[in-house]
């Protein structure tokens, strides 16, 4: 079979969503696919990020470290594993920015096909994980892509809090987890790798 390529798109302010995307693609990684971490672009002021002191060592560690993502790496990829907190219960617009610049590719359907899976963090237990990673998949969806939902298909969901749509977390101010998703988020991007491998074996043949 021949080797998924996979882009983990992410935008995080104070890093849950960054840790996330690691996990996810170091999982990736061990099961044989071809691997970016991308942050999508930031958006908020300066003076912004500064008031958080959080967010600012984030945004420093990772500025010149992690490339931006572009809608080329979308083109690039098989498989997609994205990654944001949640804003009112959507994504944030840094996310939403990206989306829209992927209007060109859409049109010309070269989105169509991608396999697709997304997480999602928030400040408390019931703070719109669960909506946010529902309205990457409503994205996803007037793309064509497929979506790979982790389900109960695995017991890490449970122990991640049993989000079936897709890995969230709740976090506090400075990012720190507040329970154990290595093993959802491991379990999420290897199912999304082996779906994403059965989809370039057949649109191959």
């Amino acid at each position: 079979m021949a080797q998924v390529k996979l882009a983990v798109v992410y935008y995080s302010s104070t890093g849950s969503n960054y840790k996330l995307a690691t996990i996810a693609a170091e999982a990736a990684k061990q099961a044989g696919a071809e691997v970016k971490v991308l942050k999508v672009g930031e958006l908020a002021p300066e003076e912004a990020i500064a008031s958080n002191p959080a967010w600012k060592k984030h945004y420093e560690e990772t500025k010149d470290t992690v490339p931006t993502a572009t809608p080329a790496d979308l083109e690039w990829a098989d498989a997609i594993i994205f990654s944001a907190p949640t804003r009112f219960g959507n994504v944030p617009a840094q996310m939403k920015q990206f989306f829209d610049l992927c209007g060109g590719l859409w049109a010309q359907g070269k989105l169509a096909n991608k396999v697709v899976s997304a997480m999602s963090s928030a400040q408390n237990a019931h703070g719109g994980q669960e909506q946010t990673v529902q309205a990457i998949y409503t994205t996803m969806y007037h793309w064509g892509a497929i979506v790979v939902a982790p389900g109960y298909t695995d017991n890490s969901i449970f122990v991640a809090g049993g989000n079936p749509y897709g890995t969230s977390v709740t976090v506090d101010a400075d990012g720190n987890f507040a329970e154990d998703v290595t093993g959802a988020v491991e379990h999420q991007a290897k199912r999304t790798i082996q779906v994403a491998g059965w989809v370039k074996a057949g649109l191959n043949q």
